[in-house]
């Protein structure tokens, strides 16, 4: 089954490319390496806004992490044209917006590693990962997420 063909049975349409909200870009193509910049989460267009052991459970943070993963794909789709260029996802950097007592970061990501292995496959889905908990993120975003892809 090929990329295309997994998003469409999972019901995913990737977005186009977002606009930048500051002074960056959206990736950096350098050799066989695409820097994705982080992707804050949204819910109907807007930040998914809140706070992890707040106002917001593991398994809410998750569906948020699933969320940036999609746009993550669209920016990644943007930069290489064609997803089946995607020769593995190397690394995915994630910040989670959580209080002081709260210890699920790694939970919450999974929500974006899941469904980067689903898409992608075991082989070149597979990633190195690191979830870190903040105090806060842009625009109070729960979740943000950045990725390291190596293409053909």
């Amino acid at each position: 089954m090929s990329i295309q063909e997994r998003l469409s049975s999972l019901g995913i349409t990737l977005p186009p490319l977002a606009v930048p909200a500051a002074a960056y870009t959206p990736f950096v193509y350098t050799g066989k390496l695409v820097f994705i910049s982080g992707h804050i989460a949204k819910r109907d267009g807007k930040p998914w806004v809140g706070q992890l052991g707040l106002d917001m459970d593991t398994e809410q943070g998750k569906a948020a992490a699933r969320a940036v993963a999609i746009d993550l794909m669209g920016t990644l789709q943007a930069a290489v044209g064609d997803l089946a260029r995607v020769r593995r996802i190397v690394k995915v950097l994630s910040l989670v917006n959580s209080t002081p007592t709260y210890t699920e970061q790694h939970l919450v990501t999974n929500g974006c590693s899941e469904l980067l292995g689903q898409i992608f496959g075991a082989e070149v889905g597979t990633h190195a990962r690191s979830a870190f908990g903040v105090a806060q993120l842009p625009l109070g975003a729960c979740v943000e997420i950045e990725l390291i892809a190596e293409v053909a």
